[in-house]
């Protein structure tokens, strides 16, 4: 087998395995270009060889062995976007991370409660907004064109924020890393891909929360946000929440509990304790990325993680779902 088969036949490999593992993790369709998917399938051999990773761990950390698997065609009229659910991508923490390869990257659509708008300064494009709210685009488009701090001179593009118009619960982090700088979405790195499945274990989907950030533009190598960076952004967070209604939000890190609560408690002392903002009930937890810290996720925090968003499922008023023994992986 000539060298080019055996790095397509890994390739493909390695996909199915990782559709089986999205498809466990209960995602049962992502976002696909369908020129792609066309032009793919076009060239498919009928059979390649490959041996799927049993673990329920991410297939590319496990070697692969060499048996016939017949690879079905794959209709592109079966494949709609479900959530803003990332194949591959850098994560949100303060650590750079390096490009992801060109197999693993997909640039995600906006959901159907986004809309995209051009961008109107240079330098500064404007984020996808919310299109059954008004008010919410309008935030988003004073956004757009923010200059009151020093993060709207090295932006990409601006993040607000995404989500259902009407939700029960909302996520508020610390500030967009590369990815969410170059697609204008929040939460869609690395540490994204945790928040998705931490959603989906909650039984719940990316559309039906509304998911944003302290401050709505990257700063410069993802460092913390200084305190008038947030203090300039936090009145969009305001009305935002206004508008939103939520019954609950979830503080994700130290930086949301600081920027959002003017808390300066250790995010580990407060986390599972009940706080107040604008009489909206918030629950502080640690963030994704946290999690994530030394190149895998903290299975011993993961269980206090779920602690504070069952304590959250049970505040909306919503039954838990049973749980694995193991965190997502």
């Amino acid at each position: 087998m000539s060298t080019n088969r055996k790095k397509l036949a890994t390739a493909v490999g390695q996909l199915e395995s990782h559709l089986q593992w999205l498809k466990e993790e209960g995602v049962r369709t992502v976002a696909a270009d369908p020129k792609i998917l066309n032009a793919g399938s076009a060239h498919t051999p009928s059979t390649i060889p490959h041996q799927p990773s049993s673990s329920s761990q991410p297939p590319a950390a496990h070697a692969l062995k060499s048996v016939p698997v017949k690879v079905p065609r794959i209709e592109t009229a079966a494949v709609q976007p479900l959530e803003q659910v990332p194949v591959g991508g850098s994560s949100s923490s303060r650590e750079p991370r390096p490009a992801p390869a060109p197999t693993r990257e997909q640039k995600l659509p906006p959901t159907s409660s986004s809309l995209s708008q051009p961008a109107t300064t240079p330098g500064a494009g404007a984020a996808p907004l919310t299109a059954s709210s008004p008010v919410l685009a309008d935030i988003a488009a004073r956004v757009s064109v923010c200059t009151q701090c020093r993060l709207g001179q090295s932006r990409t593009r601006t993040v607000p924020g995404q989500g259902t118009p009407q939700p029960e619960i909302m996520f508020v982090g610390e500030g967009p890393g590369e990815d969410e700088d170059r697609q204008g979405l929040a939460f869609v790195g690395r540490a994204g891909q945790l928040l998705t499945r931490m959603i989906l274990r909650m039984g719940l989907t990316r559309d039906q929360v509304f998911i944003a950030n302290i401050v709505k533009c990257r700063p410069p190598d993802n460092r913390v946000p200084a305190p008038d960076e947030m203090a300039a952004c936090l009145p969009y967070l305001r009305e935002q929440v206004a508008e939103l209604k939520p019954k609950v939000i979830v503080c994700l890190g130290a930086t949301a509990v600081k920027g959002l609560l003017n808390n300066m408690t250790g995010i580990t002392k407060l986390r599972g304790q009940w706080q107040k903002y604008q009489g909206v009930d918030v629950m502080p937890t640690l963030h994704p990325s946290f999690l994530l810290r030394g190149g895998g996720e903290d299975r011993a925090r993961w269980w206090e993680v779920w602690e504070d968003l069952t304590a959250v499922l049970k505040k909306v008023g919503r039954e838990v779902p049973p749980q694995k023994t193991a965190p997502p992986a």
